[in-house]
């Protein structure tokens, strides 16, 4: 309190701004999304964000002369919510599907087809040739209980691991040559770590309604807006999603501060802000909200009656200790640290794809680091046509969580030094695409570093989001968005930050 008081004393703003006022602080993809929101409400708008860019996970970087997704490079069609931005945007023409020859699973004995007809690696359709050849007859008879089981098994417990699921319901040969491989690529984490309603929403209450849990898989691929592809991207990347977006906040008057970081929030004008007897909202007009940000050695208020909070989740409830104490016990822990090392090669011998889009790696396969490979020409057609016959780009992404700290960090290989990282990664992909390659074959690459700021839906993560909620609830004109909050990708960020954002509005307006 006495941080507050003397903040307040010693900055008190000259001027009070506008009653409609809103702040946001984040500059991620759920930050600008709030903007583009509270702006259509008739707010004017403020806007944070601690680093010198925009777009947080939805970034670029240039590797050999190619400007190439540094973060998410597609995302999930199970709701419209990014291909409704995008048209929003006038990006529909850039909407595009990724090739359809599919990726691979890599198991300890080898590469498999990556099952077409799944969610989260779990198969809608145990008689698909690729599900048998990862299965085997004997695996395949176990994952079939799951349709003369009871409703039951694995839908009545508050809450439930993907591992928990699918073992119980297919069996544990569906968990580590499926699932385990697709989770770690998608989500950085072991299964067992992994809280399935925050992972696949409705997944289990589909079970209760269609009978099983390979109908409940069915049920949600065939409700996709895009039949016959799980996702989809943007021609150009998805980095321009956030270049377009950023344009309209700031032509239509948006004020986006980048290199602003938030130093605490509170309520109250800043005279309220210096009486310590007046520490928290108590009912009737709620006090605006006062943002104490720091620039260099300037710093200053800005007073809101609506404030978004789009930071990471550990990041969130630290901000709001000071005015909500009763967060802390919530916070959600850190995101795994991922480490994505992009490759641009010089190799005519890629140009036949020879797994497809790219290579999910089971855990504790031996002699691979990787988690993940995506050959990003191979999977997006415009990126191809870009860089032209042998020219090719691949991604491949180190770390995850675990259940086991310890394999965490063998997992994650922070102590790599980065031309370490690289030649690691070159050695991954000339495995797992069956062509050798050497330094020599590289035009340039780069590693990317995610420190722990992923969202990291862990088990009993959903429960913990909901006590979060009702207690922000609790102030009026708070917000908190993000993937920590809805999930992650994409698809639940963005739907979920439009659908909170509008709610609070909503509320506000009965005030």
């Amino acid at each position: 309190m006495e941080n507050r008081k003397t903040a307040a004393k010693a900055h008190r703003p000259k001027t009070h701004p506008a009653p409609n006022h809103a702040v946001v602080v984040g500059g991620g993809i759920s930050a600008l999304v709030a903007a583009k929101e509270l702006l259509a409400a008739g707010f004017n708008v403020s806007v944070y964000e601690a680093s010198g860019t925009w777009g947080g996970a939805v970034a670029s970087h240039e590797v050999a002369g190619v400007v190439l997704d540094s973060g998410a490079e597609s995302f999930a069609t199970r709701n419209t919510a990014v291909a409704d931005l995008a048209t929003e945007l006038g990006m529909a023409e850039q909407i595009v599907l990724p090739d359809p020859a599919g990726a691979s699973i890599w198991l300890p004995e080898g590469p498999i087809p990556l099952p077409r007809t799944g969610v989260l690696g779990i198969p809608a359709d145990l008689n698909a040739p690729e599900v048998k050849a990862a299965l085997s007859a004997a695996g395949v008879l176990r994952a079939a209980l799951d349709a003369k089981m009871p409703v039951n098994v694995g839908t009545t417990e508050a809450v439930s691991s993907v591992a928990d699921l699918v073992r119980a319901r297919m069996g544990r040969r569906v968990l580590e040559r499926l699932v385990a491989p697709v989770v770690a690529g998608v989500h950085s984490a072991d299964p067992e770590v992994l809280d399935v309603d925050m992972v696949a929403p409705g997944l289990r209450a589909g079970i209760r309604e269609h009978g099983s849990l390979a109908a409940a898989v069915a049920a949600q691929r065939a409700g996709g807006s895009k039949p016959g592809s799980a996702v989809a991207g943007l021609a150009g990347g998805m980095h321009t999603l956030v270049t377009a977006l950023v344009a309209q906040l700031r032509a239509a008057g948006v004020q986006l501060h980048a290199g602003h970081r938030i130093k605490a929030v509170y309520r109250g004008d800043a005279a309220e802000a210096a009486d310590s007897t007046k520490p928290h909202y108590d009912g009737g007009a709620p006090p605006r909200w006062i943002v104490d940000w720091e620039h260099g050695t300037e710093r200053g208020f800005d007073g809101a009656a609506m404030l978004v909070v789009a930071t990471d989740g550990p990041t969130a409830v630290k901000l709001l200790g000071q005015e909500i104490p009763e967060l802390a016990p919530f916070a959600p822990a850190p995101g795994p640290d991922i480490r994505l090392v992009t490759l641009v090669v010089d190799v005519p011998e890629l140009d036949s794809a020879p797994r497809g889009t790219g290579v999910l790696v089971a855990p504790e396969t031996p002699g691979i680091t990787a988690k993940a490979l995506t050959h990003a020409t191979a999977k997006w057609p415009w990126l191809a046509d870009s860089t032209g016959p042998g020219t090719h780009v691949l991604r491949l992404s180190y770390g995850r969580a675990a259940r086991n700290p310890a394999d965490a960090v063998r997992l994650t290989p922070a102590t790599f030094r980065e031309e370490d990282l690289i030649a690691t990664a070159i050695a991954d992909a000339s495995t797992l695409l069956g062509v050798q390659m050497s330094e020599a074959d590289l035009l340039g690459a780069d590693v990317i570093r995610w420190t722990g700021t992923l969202p990291f839906a862990a088990v009993g993560h959903q429960a913990k989001v909901a006590q979060v909620q009702a207690l922000a609830g609790e102030q009026p004109g708070l917000m908190l968005v993000g993937g920590w909050v809805s999930g992650n990708g994409l698809a639940a960020i963005v739907a979920g930050t439009r659908r909170i954002v509008r709610a609070a509005v909503d509320a506000s307006a009965r005030l």
